[in-house]
């Protein structure tokens, strides 16, 4: 059911319990954002899903997140129920009828749904820092990192490619410090580990080609109505921070792509972040900053921005002041922080006359919500006790085959089912270290033949060869004449026993000899005398 530009949501109640009016959400207004809330089987989901269905009737594209599965059921036809066609009735929703609806399943991890991936330089520091939950000096560590690769020109595309620059950092360590600040070794080593637990998450599968192009989520059939994008979140809130930071990445992107469009007749796209409070939780303030920035300015781009979550509380004043159009099923107020929690949904709505707000919404039943959305010139209208609408598609999940079936046929499935893994930082870095070990053998290569032509040279000048390893090793002239005098040297020290032996006599009878003529020369004197 539709009227003028406007999105059925359900019937209000009177105080006799009668039904007294149809609520809607005007289309014009929707891009100024809006809240769900309520307890755990209140019916967050199926306001959720007649949103969703909602908006794809009128032609704009839907983007959501499946957290327990049931959401799936919007891609096939509902089933009539007697409980269904009863609520039907009773809110006088007279064209209610069952449709299945245009579905495109996505999933990090390509499991149920079309792998959904994003590059690293697509992320960011700011976003891969609160991924990674790192501390101010690793933050800093990792904003040169990506400044070294901007202007080095290296692509940082995976997981692969910043661990590769990271380990070339650490290698370059005291040049990188001269130049973008100082860089410790240590701090680079808590950020590889950081990532080996993002890795170890599925972080490897979220990083990488082909990215996801935002235009695929902005699709509409030929029909003229408006794609849901489902994401698959059961395994993915196992990882909370890679779940928030995905989100958040992706508001960003559709900041950064859109162009301004002021306040079109409905939105280009309507994003329903489901179990908000995981964006919120340990968030920096820095974050929080860029959230409560991007929802204040998203909406002009064209972007409605749904939170959907059990408290008000879990959401940030300054953004909770910017969403316009809210839903408010039941609260229990059992705690003191329950009853705060009540007190703070109850004042966040235009008074109502007939009931106390802050009351109501311990009474409401399953499918029952307090709705307010906004009137023209953005006026929030009275708050109403209202009975949601029954969902035209499937209540509940779908089974695998049909899953299968339905992105068999997927548009999307041929561009994003097969990674790519092109050209980029760790490919550049190994032949950059390839080439500078080749650079340094051939310099040791240089040394040592200088060293053995230095070898060479003073060998030449010395006669000292060395036979068999090419050098020739006969004596040179000089050292031949070296060697003969000295062979005749050795060889006139050298005698035999008999020549020692005959030497020994001729020297004693010189000496006979010499003293006998001696004496005898001597007694002549004498007798002359």
């Amino acid at each position: 059911m539709s009227e003028d530009g406007k999105l059925f949501i359900g019937a209000s109640r009177k105080t006799d319990d009668s039904f007294q009016q149809h609520e809607f959400l005007n289309l014009k207004l929707a891009n100024r954002h809006g809240l769900i809330t309520g307890a755990t089987g209140t019916g967050k989901t199926v306001t959720l899903q007649i949103l969703t269905e909602g908006f794809s009737n009128a032609g704009v594209p839907v983007f959501c997140a499946d957290v327990k599965g049931d959401l799936s059921g919007l891609a096939v036809r509902g089933e009539d129920k007697d409980f269904l066609t009863k609520r039907a009735e009773e809110i006088k929703f007279d064209d209610y009828d069952f449709q299945e609806f245009p579905v495109i399943f996505w999933d990090l991890f390509g499991e149920k749904g079309h792998p959904i991936r994003t590059t690293m330089t697509e992320m960011g520091p700011l976003l891969l820092s609160r991924l990674m939950d790192l501390n101010d000096t690793q933050e800093g560590v990792l904003n040169i990192a990506f400044k070294i690769a901007d202007d080095e020109g290296l692509a940082l595309l995976d997981m692969k490619d910043i661990r590769a620059l990271l380990f070339e950092m650490g290698e370059r360590a005291s040049e990188i410090s001269s130049t973008y600040g100082y860089v410790s070794k240590s701090s680079i080593g808590a950020i590889l580990r950081q990532l080996l637990v993002l890795e170890q998450q599925g972080g490897d599968k979220f990083f990488g080609e082909p990215a996801l192009q935002i235009a695929d989520i902005m699709r509409t059939t030929r029909d003229g109505r408006g794609a849901i994008s489902i994401l698959a979140a059961d395994k993915l809130m196992s990882s909370p921070k890679l779940y928030a930071t995905f989100l958040l990445w992706l508001l960003s992107e559709l900041f950064e792509e859109l162009p301004e469009v002021g306040n079109p007749d409905q939105p280009k796209l309507v994003f329903f972040f489901d179990e908000a409070h995981l964006l919120f939780n340990d968030a920096p303030k820095i974050l929080l900053q860029k959230v409560e920035q991007m929802v204040k300015l998203i909406r002009s781009k064209g972007v409605g921005v749904y939170f959907v979550t059990q408290n008000p509380m879990d959401i940030p004043d300054g953004v909770l002041a910017q969403l316009g159009n809210r839903l408010q099923h039941a609260l229990r107020a059992y705690t003191p922080r329950e009853q705060k929690a009540v007190k703070t949904a109850a004042d966040t709505f235009r008074p109502n006359p007939d009931f106390k707000a802050s009351t109501v919404i311990t009474q409401l039943g399953i499918g029952e919500a307090l709705v307010s959305t906004l009137m023209k010139k953005g006026v929030p209208s009275i708050v109403q006790r209202t009975l949601v609408r029954p969902p035209s598609s499937r209540l509940g999940p779908i089974t695998d085959r049909e899953r299968k079936n339905i992105m068999s046929v997927s548009p999307v499935g041929a561009q994003y089912d097969k990674a790519i893994d092109r050209e980029s930082a760790s490919e550049i870095l190994q032949k950059r270290a390839a080439k500078s070990a080749k650079r340094e053998e051939k310099q040791r290569e240089r040394e040592d033949q200088e060293r053995e032509e230095t070898g060479r040279m003073k060998r030449s000048r010395t006669g000292f060869q060395i036979p068999g390893f090419g050098w020739d090793d006969r004596p040179t002239r000089s050292a031949r004449k070296r060697t003969k005098s000295t062979r005749k040297r050795r060889s006139s020290g050298r005698q035999s026993v008999t020549e020692a032996a005959v030497k020994s006599l001729a020297r004693s009878l010189a000496s006979s000899l010499g003293r006998a003529l001696v004496r005898g020369i001597l007694g002549s004197i004498k007798k002359g005398f």
